[in-house]
């Protein structure tokens, strides 16, 4: 299992370019490890070499994610991201705090957080919602990527129209939170929900006004009809 590591490792440096590295850096304002290739490229390496691992456990895949995450290169922990997802019909209850770890341990910028979220926690909440009272411990962390995936992970979910009150939870816990990406973590989250649930976020949002920070509520009302988008950005009387 160790060598398909150092394939895959030796594959993602060939495939290296410091044009891409060098525009890609350009996208975070905290400092970022990567090889410097396109998504897509990610992608069918990833895929690839999932398929060359041929029938694996899941705690051994698991081994090899922990592996990529360790290295703190993007596009590993991408394809960490994809790998674990891979195996979310054989999730399990204790495989929350592995995905927990992976966020509080590794997890160093939105991109790599988000991806984690959107789908490989996403769908493990989706299987097992008791572990939304996680997330909600999660949104208490002094770690500011454990914040804003208290949020993310709900995304997919909340598309669906599903854990709106969990989500509307989760808002409130973030609400005053002073960091930009856990102010655009949250109002994403309430955008999605808006979609199944607009008059409960509008509500939300509106009875917030005030105190939410300009950065979650733009986020939160941009799929809304512009005279709901007018009334939540109107100023409180005095």
């Amino acid at each position: 299992m160790h060598n398909i590591l150092v394939e895959l490792r030796n594959e993602l440096t060939v495939n290296a370019d410091a044009a891409v590295k060098a525009q890609g850096e350009k996208y975070f304002k905290e400092p970022v490890k990567m090889y410097g290739m396109k998504s897509a490229t990610v992608t069918e390496i990833g895929k690839r070499y999932y398929r060359d691992l041929g029938k694996i456990s899941k705690s051994e895949l698991f081994g090899l994610c922990e592996s990529l995450w360790q290295s703190g290169m993007m596009e590993e922990s991408f394809i960490a991201c994809t790998w674990a997802y891979s195996m979310r019909k054989e999730f399990e209850p204790e495989d929350f705090q592995v995905f927990e770890r992976w966020v509080d341990r590794y997890v160093g910028n939105w991109a790599s957080c988000d991806t984690l979220c959107n789908h490989t926690i996403g769908s493990f909440i989706d299987r097992y919602p008791g572990f939304i009272a996680g997330l909600k411990r999660w949104a208490l962390s002094p770690n500011r990527w454990m914040r804003r995936a208290s949020a993310v992970s709900l995304i997919v979910p909340g598309r669906n129209g599903k854990f709106l009150p969990d989500i509307l939870e989760i808002a409130t816990i973030l609400l005053l939170d002073r960091d930009d990406m856990v102010q655009k973590g949250y109002g994403w989250m309430l955008k999605v929900a808006s979609k199944e649930h607009l008059d409960e976020i509008f509500r939300f949002v509106t009875d917030h006004k005030a105190e939410m920070p300009r950065t979650a509520l733009r986020y939160a009302i941009e799929k809304m009809p512009a005279e709901m988008k007018g009334r939540a950005m109107e100023k409180n009387d005095n």
